[in-house]
C-alpha cells in the first residue's frame, strides 16, 4: 500500500469518527480539509434508493445553485437565424448547426452544457450515443431542449446544475468551491439536495435518500445527517 503524505494523513484523522453531520457542521469540516494549492470542487454525492434500469425510478432535474458552482461553463447551441443571433448575446460559447454536428462526430466536444431549439433535434438526435454518455444531450426535462435559448444559456451561465441518477442510484455534483463562504456553501448544499428530493421518481419504493457525503476534491469524505439536509422532503 502506498505510504500516506503528512496532508493526506492529517485529512483523514479530521474526520474520522465523523458522521451524520449538519450541512454546517460537514462544509466546515470539508473546507478546512481543502487545503491543496487549486481551488478544490466542494463535491455531493447522494446514494438513492432506485433502480435506474427501470424507467418509472429514473432520477433527473435540474437546479439553480443560489451561489453559482465558481466553475465557467462553456456552452453549446444548436441553433440557426435570429435563435443563433440570440445564442451569441446571451454568450454562448460555441453556435451551429451542421458543422456542430460535425465537429462532435469528429470528437471535439469543448462544452459543458449543451441546448438546442425544438427544430434542431433531429441533427442534435444522430449524437444520441456521443452526448448521452457525458450527460450532455439535450432534453426539454431540464430545459435544453427550448425556444427561449437566451434564458437557456444565461441559466448555464449563472451555475445552473444537472443531475442524474447513474448505475446504483448514486446522484452527484459540485455544489461550489473551497474559496466559498461556509453560508453560500450551505445555502448551496440544501438547495441541491432539496431538488433531488423533490425530484422522487413514482416507482420509488421503501427509503429514498440513503446516504448523503460531502466532499472536495482532494479530500476525504464526510457523510450528513439526511434529515437535517432534506429538511421538509426527508
Amino acid at each position: 500500500m502506498a505510504k500516506l503524505g503528512k496532508r493526506t494523513r492529517a485529512a483523514r484523522e479530521a474526520v474520522a469518527g465523523k458522521e451524520n453531520l449538519s450541512v454546517e457542521e460537514a462544509v466546515a469540516l470539508v473546507k478546512a480539509n481543502a487545503t491543496s494549492k487549486f481551488d478544490e470542487t466542494i463535491e455531493i454525492a447522494l446514494n438513492l434508493g432506485v433502480d435506474t434500469r427501470h424507467a418509472d425510478q429514473m432520477v433527473r432535474g435540474v437546479v439553480g445553485l443560489p451561489n453559482g458552482t465558481g466553475k465557467t461553463m462553456r456552452v453549446a447551441v444548436f441553433a440557426r437565424g435570429p435563435k443563433a443571433d440570440e445564442a451569441k448575446e446571451a454568450g454562448a460559447d460555441i453556435i451551429g448547426a451542421e458543422d456542430l454536428m460535425e465537429t462532435i462526430q469528429g470528437g471535439t466536444i469543448e462544452f459543458d452544457r449543451c441546448i438546442a431549439t425544438p427544430d434542431m433535434m433531429p441533427i442534435v438526435g444522430r449524437l444520441g450515443k456521443v452526448l448521452g454518455p457525458r450527460n450532455l444531450m439535450p432534453n426539454p426535462k431540464v430545459g435544453t431542449v427550448t425556444m427561449d435559448v437566451k434564458a437557456a444559456v444565461e441559466a448555464a451561465k449563472g451555475g445552473e446544475v444537472q443531475f442524474k441518477a447513474e448505475k446504483g442510484g448514486v446522484v452527484h455534483a459540485g455544489v461550489g468551491k473551497a474559496s466559498f463562504d461556509e453560508a453560500k456553501l450551505a445555502e448551496n448544499v440544501r438547495a441541491f439536495v432539496s431538488a433531488v428530493a423533490k425530484a422522487k421518481p413514482s416507482g420509488a419504493k421503501g427509503t429514498y435518500m440513503k446516504k448523503i457525503a460531502l466532499s472536495s476534491t482532494m479530500g476525504p469524505g464526510v457523510t450528513l445527517d439526511v434529515a437535517a439536509a432534506a429538511g421538509e422532503y426527508a
